[in-house]
């Protein structure tokens, strides 16, 4: 791998923006600017592969088995073993195609609360931030497709939001105990409407209504770009660094990732940036970049043998993620689940493919994520929380009304830990905390070569508030569960280890029990292990954020609130890693946003017209 050399470099091709990594939002910044300006010479380094109709992609059921069945589509971060995590090293994936997340994600539709960009402004000092500038962008990019009474939805954006039309028992089943069984929330018809949270209702996904394909950044913002020239895409590259010269950053030096990945030495290439760079490689990609440019904290850098150009120390720091289960349950025959589709053998799979290749509908154009809540604890079970959970709930929740603590839904399919589970029909309810108390890191590990494991914590369960967060969730989820019409019982070896003889001992079922059966009590001994249960499985939920954070340069920031990385001229970063407190929601409408945003800030800095504010 070649040394920290930061002038003097070869010739190379020169383009006004290089933007290093395409995901979710890279692929919303740049196809935004080139749309505006087609003259501009842009540049994405992705290190995966192209996603452009590749039915893994565009079929919206298939993101199981690609998960299931890993491809070069995902990075596999491994974390260091944790006491928290009863010595367990969790592992976490990121997307690594064009699009990113957005091209391997569950198709979860979920903004998060408007308090939570509001605090970015205010909290943070990131002015132009709030939900009031936020809010608009996200209208621009999609056509919510069910129709909304509220003012909150886009009507002609790219991305196309719907609901499913049919095979949703489970889901109708779980509102319908909903509606009979929980006296203290409500229904809605909008829960992604952003300023109100704890009611119950249909979840849409990230798929078109009409065609039933996946609704991803790549194909709606680069791929339907193809006649621009200017706009160049080069999948399997993976950057190394970001050349400058003194304070400036004037282009990117790279290898070939087919060689790279495969163990090889790769001979490196530059590309030159005569106008910006924009770092957009994700949580774990922005802040590796950084690092092996120079940019971060003397430590790090001296231990990787990496001269300091810049002094960050809050490059890597500030990782969040949000801890999920998927709590599974035994359903009765006629259940719509997806099991057979996600671990069935291609032939069983081929007739669904090929309803989906004729009408765009069936289960290969669902998610099996189709209502839900987020959900926000009573004080009765407030006072179950204590006094774990009192501070956060003082200091973080009370005064904010739209922050949900867990959100839940219904999938209709086993997602356990357990292979041997034998096929059937299954279905689990998912649940995962909205704002996490407990932070982690992600550095570097090994100078510069960028296919070293990365030194990361992801911080799961390190505070207590954290843990009793699940312990509720799970009692609630739970309750829920086991008044469903398609409740058989629970899959017992994805259960808590009661202790023979508790009361809350999972097992097998002939059916629900009625609504107006009493909850389980739970003993301490059944807490301790629902509390150890959680330990020994809880799972990243696929939303890596935090780690480049917006924030004043004193508070450990990376990026100022136009996307500058401090002390660096001509050098921005615009993805998730660039979130300076956490959002309690699936963090791709978040991606969306910050994309929006960056090309509107990008364009005002350059000069570009074309890009609007809404």
């Amino acid at each position: 791998m070649s040394s920290v050399q930061q002038e003097n470099e070869p010739e190379a091709t020169v383009y006004d923006i290089i933007f290093v990594g395409g995901g979710a939002t890279a692929c919303v910044t740049a196809g935004r600017l080139a749309e505006a300006d087609p003259s501009l010479k842009i540049l994405i380094l992705e290190a995966g592969p192209h996603t452009r109709e590749v039915q893994e992609h565009i079929q919206p059921a298939r993101y199981f088995s690609s998960l299931a069945l890993p491809t070069e589509t995902f990075t596999f971060h491994k974390a260091k073993p944790s006491d928290a995590l009863l010595g367990r090293a969790a592992i976490v994936p990121s997307g690594r195609a064009l699009g990113g997340g957005s091209s391997v994600n569950f198709t979860v539709y979920t903004r998060a609360a408007a308090s939570d960009y509001d605090d970015w402004e205010k909290v943070y000092g990131n002015k132009g931030w709030s939900s009031d500038h936020l809010i608009p962008l996200l209208k621009k990019a999609e056509t919510y497709q069910p129709g909304s009474n509220n003012a909150t939805h886009g009507t002609s954006g790219p991305i196309k939001v719907s609901m499913a039309k049919g095979n949703i028992n489970i889901s109708e089943s779980f509102l319908s105990v909903a509606e009979s069984y929980d006296k203290d929330r409500g229904p809605t018809d909008d829960l992604n409407a952003f300023y109100s949270c704890n009611k119950y209702g249909r979840w849409a996904r990230y798929i078109d209504g009409d065609s039933g394909r996946r609704s991803d950044t790549a194909h709606h913002y680069i791929y339907n770009q193809g006649y621009n020239t200017n706009l160049k895409v080069l999948d399997r590259q993976r950057v190394i660094r970001v050349i400058l010269q003194g304070s400036k950053a004037v282009g990117v030096e790279y290898v070939s990732d087919v060689v790279g990945r495969n163990g090889g030495v790769a001979e490196s290439s530059i590309a030159r940036a005569s106008r910006l760079v924009v770092v957009s490689a994700g949580a774990f990609g922005s802040p590796a970049v950084l690092e092996r440019s120079g940019i971060g904290a003397a430590e790090v850098l001296k231990r990787n043998g990496i001269p300091q150009l810049v002094d960050l120390p809050g490059v890597g720091e500030n990782y969040m993620d949000h801890n999920c289960m998927f709590v599974p349950y035994v359903a009765s025959d006629d259940a719509d689940s997806m099991d057979q589709l996600f671990r069935g053998t291609k032939e069983e799979i081929a007739p669904y493919a090929q309803q989906w290749l004729q009408d765009g509908i069936g289960l290969m154009a669902q998610n099996g994520l189709d209502s839900g809540i987020k959900m926000r604890p009573t004080k009765a079970e407030l006072a179950t929380m204590s006094p774990e959970f009192d501070h956060r709930w003082a200091t973080y929740f009370e005064n904010a009304p739209d922050k949900p603590v867990v959100l839940v839904l219904p999938f209709a399919a086993y997602a356990g830990q357990h292979p041997d589970v034998p096929r059937a029909k299954y279905f689990s309810i998912a649940y995962f905390s909205g704002y996490p108390v407990s932070v982690g890191r992600v550095h570097i590990n090994a100078g510069l070569d960028p296919y070293a494991k990365m030194d990361f914590e992801t911080g799961f369960l390190n505070e207590a508030a954290d843990v009793v967060i699940l312990r509720w969730a799970y009692k609630k989820a739970r309750e829920f569960a086991r008044r469903m019409n398609q409740y058989r019982g629970e899959v017992i070896v994805g259960h808590p280890n009661f202790a023979e003889g508790s009361r809350a001992a999972s097992q097998l079922a002939s059916k629900p029990v009625d609504i107006s059966t009493s909850d389980i009590v739970y003993s301490e001994e059944d807490d301790a292990a629902i509390d150890e249960y959680h330990r020994r499985t809880v799972e990243t939920t696929w939303h890596s954020i935090g780690t480049c954070a917006m924030k004043p340069r004193d508070q450990g920031g990376v990026v100022d609130e136009r996307l500058n990385v401090y002390g660096v001229q001509n050098l921005k970063v615009a993805d998730c890693s660039i979130t300076p407190a956490n959002v309690g929601a699936n963090t791709y409408n978040t991606a969306i946003a910050i994309g929006e945003k960056a090309a509107f800030i990008i364009a005002e800095d350059l000069g570009i017209k074309g890009v609007t504010a809404a």
